[in-house]
């Protein structure tokens, strides 16, 4: 435990992670995980000497070997668990010191993505979608309790084999990658909501609607941040021009505005930021007419977010753990930056009797168009 009310679990193995033994969490001393928007990662910090259990036993018989052992760190708070991050070591650090009880161990590791990155393959897709590719390779990694959850794009291109076909000649996270920006879409893989189990998504950056315990700042007895901060930058927003073909001739270029307007991800300020740039891409004219539609309509769900804050906080003050990839209230900042914003990237730092959080945040538009947040 903790602190009150607060238990971390730590479970690792090869494959199929277990709970660690009572002399691994006493040697812990810090834990690290970042999640942000497509890819996770963790450092675990132990404390070793000369006779302890894991310099003497455990690393020489490989309990901390990269890429095949398996790291699940899962934190309950309020009876309620929360799978932190669900991943593979892929470095670990000794740093020796003459001053007894000062030699670390640190191991460093990345969500299960890493297992994707890391085998370059040549493969032939005919006459497959995108939705088939992507479902195709995401089979691959069931056996890691990977559940795919796959959103069609909305305009799906199939090449006759008399037309060619699409071959990867990547890895199948590269691929998949480049897939989802061809379509405006996001993956990444969310852990849990049990250990050993996770959620790979592929689709449109839809944040969760139901938005956390607002971060409220200068607000006396009801702050429960520790710091918070936010800037706009003018220069963020911008129109991109493409040019598509004309489908009858295929000849005449026809210039088409995509405004840095995210349907998926609306506006949270009442009065959006206005483009200050204009850029014109110059490589869609060379596209067939499908393919150019295609890339329009991915750009046309894509946007960027002028505003942009971070700050830190202290989970138990705040009363749960923030979480990435959903929506938060902010209070105390004053008129024009108050309201609801994307919850962009978190990084939890526990040690022993702490657990503290950093968190970035990011939206479009000054002044909440919402009257209240949920406190």
């Amino acid at each position: 435990m903790l602190v009150n009310g607060l238990y971390l679990t730590l479970l690792i193995g090869p494959s199929v992670p277990i709970p660690v033994p009572p002399p691994v969490l006493e040697a812990l001393q810090s834990v690290q995980v970042n999640t942000s928007g497509d890819r996770s990662g963790f450092q675990l910090t132990f404390t070793i000497g000369k006779t302890s259990l894991l310099q003497l036993a455990l690393l020489p018989a490989g309990y901390f070997d990269p890429i095949v052992t398996r790291v699940v760190i899962l934190a309950t708070m309020n009876g309620i668990p929360n799978v932190l991050i669900d991943g593979f070591v892929t470095r670990q650090e000794i740093q020796p010191s003459s001053e007894p009880g000062k030699s670390t161990l640190t191991i460093t590791g990345e969500d299960l993505t890493v297992v994707m990155d890391l085998i370059q393959i040549t493969l032939s897709y005919p006459a497959m979608p995108d939705i088939a590719q992507v479902n195709l390779i995401l089979a691959k990694y069931a056996f890691l309790g990977m559940v795919p959850v796959v959103v069609p794009p909305f305009l799906s291109t199939v090449r006759t084999p008399l037309d060619g076909w699409i071959t990867q000649t990547d890895t199948d996270l590269q691929h998949i990658r480049t897939l989802a920006s061809q379509n405006g879409y996001v993956f990444y893989i969310e852990p849990g909501p049990l250990p050993g189990q996770s959620i790979a998504y592929f689709g449109p950056d839809i944040r969760v609607p139901l938005p956390q315990a607002a971060l409220s700042v200068n607000m006396d007895a009801h702050t429960n941040v520790e710091s918070l901060s936010f800037s706009l930058d003018g220069l963020r927003k911008r129109v991109e021009i493409i040019n598509v073909l004309d489908p009858i001739t295929g000849r005449v270029p026809v210039p088409v505005p995509m405004p840095d307007i995210n349907i998926f991800k609306p506006p949270l300020g009442a009065r959006p930021t206005p483009p200050a740039k204009i850029v014109f891409d110059r490589t869609s004219a060379a596209l067939p007419f499908d393919e150019a539609l295609k890339q329009a309509i991915a750009r046309g769900i894509q946007s960027s977010a002028a505003i942009t804050g971070s700050g830190s906080l202290n989970v138990l003050r705040y009363g749960q753990i923030l979480r990435a990839r959903t929506l938060v209230g902010v209070r105390g900042t004053g008129v024009a930056y108050d309201g609801l914003y994307y919850v962009d990237s978190v990084t939890h730092n526990i040690k022993q009797g702490e657990y503290k959080q950093s968190f970035d945040l990011s939206r479009d538009g000054l002044i909440s168009n919402t009257p209240v947040v949920m406190a």
